[in-house]
């Protein structure tokens, strides 16, 4: 548990970020410049999301209609608290892959307010290739599986898919994180304890038939399909042709099979059942997080669109990100006088008691100590880092990590400052932490630091980014640089004269790749990423964030193996 707020001359300057600090952050130019580049970043991005919005486009809506049906979204919309909103995973999921033929990967996932129970929902989008897998749908389906799995958050599945996109069966089907997956996780979600509900509220065909019969409740719209074969393949293995309403209408499968628990005439009053069997759901047990009542911050989030440069050689102090998202601006540093480049605490994010470890840009310059990058983790800061996880763990404390980091130092001094020994402790501690984690890239996150912080890797609860978050192994200049330094060895080793216009070309080339392959929108389209949020959406993220993750009352006990010291 955090230290009690406390009131005294004492702590105002450490407890409290400055007034002073805030003014110097609102003047000059480059405060308007940030702001001017994310806002046309998160224009673009909000474009981009529109469109995938309309997943297969207007045709395929209008044929979605005619056949009485609604859209995914659609029905998420009528499930949805009055008042409540949606907050979508993975929207950029499978963008730039398949020709761009699988918008948001042809399935919908979020957390939804239902009868004011938070819910997981994962929902397939009939437009998109007729709901049909893509080796991306799969991974999406799976990673807010997983997040519904660790939280123990209760699951709706809206399914209207007409199975494994046959075409790429060999990248959907065979593999351990493939198709089949979903259903395993179906299982132990069920035996988890997880509440599970499904609707098929179109066509359910074939391996895809499992998902919706391994779930706790099933539910079936009028003239949908749920079949291990469709007509067309029964007819080439029986030698007889039937319809779909024959082989696995839901007329059957309520009165004759005994498949369905619920038979509805149309979306609309399916939806209704659904919201009926929340109501009717155990509470959650309660939530093994210290909470208080929640109050805002005292400082504008307004600011969050310009704090974080885009020079990545730029100083900024992340307080400023901390006192814009957390209760009451109030922060409590562990260890402020010690590694200085990662900054940890104590905090309340809406109500809930939080940890903090936060990469801290401006540099330092301590008369008594050697002078330390912003950005770059030290010996120092690895071993602050993980003694403060290891508390959180202690204390079942939640951990949000807020990357900004190039990596670990390097050099003669570093290695006999032991930064291995540091770095693989940090390591151990994320790795094995048990509470949950949480990490948003504000800017760089690159390298083993990337690890260090919690990267995808190692296993946060959920991962965002900023618009101007750049992910990588290094940055693109670097990485380009190192790449055309090697070539042009390799050419000396073979006493071969480099065309130096030819090298120039090449490394721009590789420049370009890496930037594109930076942007935060590449990662989120492979899904290294949950969201890219508008940085004024971070506490609301990490809000809901925390509410899931209190959804699970069980913590196993905190084991590291050996810790280097």
């Amino acid at each position: 548990m955090p230290p009690e707020e406390r009131t005294g001359p004492e702590t105002s300057e450490r407890d409290v970020l400055r007034s002073a600090i805030t003014k110097q952050v609102q003047e000059g130019e480059a405060y308007l410049a940030n702001r001017t580049g994310t806002l046309e970043r998160l224009a673009r991005m909000w474009d981009r999301e529109e469109t995938l919005r309309q997943g297969g486009g207007p045709k395929r809506i209008e044929a979605q209609h005619k056949k009485g049906r609604l859209t995914a979204r659609e029905r998420i919309e009528l499930l949805l608290d009055p008042g409540a909103s949606f907050f979508e995973l993975g929207i950029h999921a499978a963008s730039g892959l398949y020709e761009d033929r699988a918008p948001a990967a042809g399935v919908v996932c979020g957390l939804a307010r239902i009868t004011g129970r938070l819910f997981m929902v994962i929902a397939n989008d009939a437009t998109v290739a007729s709901g049909a897998f893509f080796p991306m749908t799969a991974k999406k389906v799976l990673r807010n599986q997983t997040i519904a799995m660790q939280s123990r958050l209760p699951t709706l599945y809206l399914v209207d898919s007409a199975g494994v996109n046959l075409p790429m069966q060999d990248e959907v089907f065979p593999d351990q994180d493939d198709f089949g997956r979903v259903f395993r996780n179906n299982a132990v979600m069920s035996a988890q304890g997880v509440p599970q509900i499904a609707a098929i509220m179109g066509m359910c065909v074939a391996g895809g038939a499992y998902l919706p019969v391994m779930s706790d409740t099933v539910l079936m719209t009028q003239r949908s399909g749920l079949f291990l074969a469709g007509p067309d393949l029964v007819a080439s293995a029986l030698g007889k042709q039937y319809d779909a309403e024959e082989i696995g209408g839901a007329e059957l499968h309520a009165a004759v099979s005994g498949t369905v628990d619920y038979w509805e005439p149309d979306d609309e009053s399916c939806l209704q059942r659904i919201r009926s069997l929340a109501e009717t759901l155990a509470p959650p047990p309660p939530p093994p997080f210290r909470r208080h009542e929640p109050q805002p911050p005292r400082i504008d989030a307004e600011d969050l669109l310009a704090i974080v440069p885009d020079d990545a050689l730029q100083e900024y102090d992340v307080r400023e990100v901390i006192g814009r998202i957390v209760d009451d601006s109030r922060f409590v540093e562990y260890r402020a006088e010690f590694g200085k480049t990662i900054v940890c605490g104590f905090c309340r994010i809406d109500g809930w008691s939080v940890g903090i470890v936060a990469n801290q840009k401006t540099h330092v310059r301590d008369p008594h100590k050697p002078w330390q990058m912003g950005g770059v983790i030290y010996t120092d800061s690895a071993n602050k880092a993980a003694r403060f996880i290891l508390d959180c763990n202690q204390n079942r404390i939640p951990l949000v990590f807020l990357h900004d980091v190039n990596g670990f130092m390097v050099g003669p001094q570093s290695e006999k400052d032991g930064i291995i020994r540091a770095g693989a402790k940090m390591v151990n501690a994320v790795a094995n932490s048990v509470v949950p984690k949480i990490t948003v890239i504000l800017g760089g996150s690159y390298g083993a630091g990337h690890y260090a912080m919690c990267g995808k890797a190692y296993d946060p609860l959920f991962i965002a980014a900023w618009p101007q978050a750049r992910y990588a192994v290094m940055g693109a200049e670097v990485a380009a640089g190192t790449i055309r330094d090697v070539r042009l060895k390799a050419l000396k080793r073979r006493g071969v004269e480099a065309d130096m216009k030819e090298l120039e070309a090449f490394y721009r080339e590789m420049r370009e790749n890496y930037e594109e392959q930076t942007d935060p929108l590449y990662a989120a389209s492979r899904l290294w990423v949950d969201a890219v949020l508008d940085p004024r959406q971070t506490r609301e993220f990490l809000a809901l964030a925390l509410e899931a993750a209190a959804h699970n009352p069980d913590l196993p006990p905190l084991r590291t193996g050996v810790l280097q010291t």
